[in-house]
């Protein structure tokens, strides 16, 4: 069953929608010409309609107990916006030419996060569309779009959408949307989505005029709970798989980013993200392309990433909070609200090590014990980052790390996320070094609405204790605020920056060792007193050793070195990458003994065992 409008052609279309509790449905056709087509009751709740003579582009709305207007639940396009008509879409008007694209394996993902209105100075889907030789160019092979589902207004981070199945009238409707697919898929580049199932933006969100989509047996911190296990919950669940399915059949996207899942409250025998998991899996193998579901998780829960068959939900990967934590208490020194769990070298060493830190061990921030172990799950279920819009965003000022930090530790962050074996995600301006903040914005028409949302921020940062005025998130100003500015990519150290994250991207790609990315390949060893790790990678008879420094003074380790010849291939603090220092040694020689190993501080330095005979 497709849900909202089937345009069969020839001037014939199908209209679905699920109302159980309504006594009469009548669709109304607005434009071209006005009619009232009463709907008949299907099993369900469901109430369907089929009527000639009407066309792409003509606009709709449906009729409730012949009171409420209201326009579709699953409206493919709201041209007017949240409040305005719904408009019939034709999905087989767009001519793809991505027949033999198959998709990007898992492990293989190298992912770029952007949001579609402040990537550019245009903010649409075809603007990015110039931009995606260049991501190609540096090393990346995946997009990943921050939420596109209908929003009030224009200026917004796509987490208010209250139309799941319409991508955004300012950012280019759907067919802009299929034009960037297409385009990224001719340029190599795979299109990973994020989608909102946790909740409803507050305004235009009219699903709850038709039926039980919500439920007050559960509170979330942005809206009223999806009704994912109570009365009704199967065609609640039906209507959001169905979402999911139509982003991966109609817009030909290669994975789903799902938000939040902390926030999907289910109590099922069978969860709605297990049953998620397995249609989009479906649906996958039969369009012959890898698909994969990517949850955002606070809970730390392997069970998410586990198979079916021992208990998971069978998701392919997630995103790891923890990861990001550790790193950058050791960057900023940051120890308030959540931050005040990660302090120590120990801690990357374990999410190196395993993935999740804490894996049931007891948090101070959250005043309890946390998480349980994801030791036996493979590196490429995990994706990492230094940045991403959450932590950039979810700032009082919404500064980036480049705002924060040294040039030298900017490289050195790259160097941790890059050369792990883990799925890098970069957030985009980051890979140059961008400097403009990404603040959070909202264009809603309800002042009310507006001020509640300023009062909220405000109290959002109250554990971190950060001074001064947040960014009021209805100005204009802000959105503005947000935008990058790419063409500083060519100058300056954003362009040295540039070139040394192209650099470690090609050494991700070639390296073996680092190509081919595992847990079980590699050893990591933390020196809590020098705040350096050393994590040693191998495929096969390809090594590497890689050392990082995070004090900011010069450190002198001694380690054993296995036998052989180390020659360096990657030193970040040398005048090459714009630093000033370079003292590690070129080449190693080692016969299994102990060595000093001088490091800069702040620096990556990658040596690879040679094949040649010392």
């Amino acid at each position: 069953m497709i849900l909202g409008t089937h345009y069969q052609g020839n001037g014939r279309c199908a209209f679905t929608v699920w109302a159980p509790l309504m006594n009469t449905v009548t669709l109304k056709i607005v434009a071209p010409a006005e009619l009232l087509i009463p709907m008949t009751r299907a099993e369900q709740g469901y109430w369907r309609t089929e009527i000639e003579n009407v066309f792409p582009g003509a606009r709709y709305l449906y009729q409730l107990n012949g009171e409420k207007e209201r326009p579709d639940p699953a409206s493919r396009y709201q041209p007017d916006g949240v409040h305005g008509l719904s408009q019939i879409v034709d999905p087989s008007e767009f001519l793809w030419e991505d027949g033999e694209w198959k998709g990007t394996r898992l492990q293989d993902l190298v992912i770029y996060e952007l949001h579609v209105g402040t990537f550019t100075r245009e903010g649409t889907f075809d603007a990015i569309i110039p931009y995606l030789g260049y991501l190609r160019d540096i090393g990346v092979n995946a997009i990943e779009l921050m939420p596109v589902a209908q929003f009030p207004g224009a200026r917004n981070w796509g987490y208010d959408g209250v139309y799941p199945y319409a991508v955004q009238n300012s950012y280019g409707g759907p067919e802009g949307l299929k034009r960037l697919v297409n385009a990224c898929h001719r340029n190599g580049l795979a299109v990973l989505l994020d989608v909102v199932y946790n909740h409803l933006g507050p305004e235009g969100n009219y699903l709850r005029d038709f039926g039980p989509y919500f439920t007050d047996k559960y509170r979330t911190p942005w809206g009223d709970a999806i009704n994912f296990d109570g009365p009704y919950s199967d065609e609640v669940r039906r209507y959001f798989i169905g979402n999911a399915l139509s982003w991966e059949t109609e817009f030909h996207v290669d994975a789903l980013r799902i938000d939040a899942i902390h926030g999907i409250f289910d109590f099922s025998a069978k969860h709605f993200l297990q049953e998620l998991g397995e249609a989009v899996h479906h649906r996958a193998e039969k369009l012959g392309r890898h698909v994969y579901v990517i949850p955002e998780s606070d809970l730390n829960d392997v069970r998410v990433i586990d198979p079916a068959e021992i208990g998971g939900y069978g998701l392919d990967a997630q995103w790891n909070d923890d990861f990001h934590h550790a790193l950058h208490t050791l960057l900023t020194g940051e120890q308030r609200g959540y931050y005040q769990d990660f302090r120590k070298i120990e801690h990357l060493e374990k999410a190196f090590r395993e993935g999740f830190i804490y894996s049931g061990e007891y948090s101070a921030f959250r005043k309890r014990r946390h998480g349980n172990s994801s030791k036996q799950r493979p590196a490429h279920q995990f994706v990492v980052f230094s940045q991403n819009h959450d932590q950039v965003g979810n700032r009082m000022e919404g500064e980036r790390l480049s705002s924060m930090v040294s040039f030298e530790q900017l490289k050195l962050a790259a160097g941790v996320i890059l050369l792990s074996p883990f799925v890098p995600l970069l957030f985009m301006g980051e890979e140059y070094g961008e400097r403009a903040p990404f603040q959070y914005f909202v264009s809603h028409a309800d002042q009310a609405l507006v001020e509640e949302i300023r009062k909220g921020r405000k109290d959002e940062f109250a554990s971190f204790g950060w001074k001064g005025d947040v960014p009021d998130p209805g100005a204009e100003s802000t959105f503005h605020n947000s935008h990058i500015d790419l063409e500083l990519r060519h100058t300056g150290k954003h362009k040295s920056l540039l070139a040394y994250y192209a650099m470690l991207l090609k050494l991700r790609k070639s390296l073996p060792a680092l190509s081919n990315p595992s847990k079980e390949n590699q050893d990591v060893t933390g020196y809590e007193e020098e705040r350096a790790l050393l994590v040693r990678r191998q495929h096969g008879d390809n090594h590497g050793i890689l050392f990082y420094a995070f004090k900011d003074q010069p450190i002198s380790l001694t380690i054993m070195i296995p036998a052989g010849t180390w020659v360096k291939i990657l030193d970040s603090s040398s005048p090459e990458w714009g630093g000033t220092g370079g003292r590690a040694a070129r080449t190693i020689v080692s016969h299994a003994e102990d060595h000093v190993l001088h490091l800069d501080p702040h620096s990556v330095v990658l040596y690879e065992l040679s094949r040649e005979e010392p």
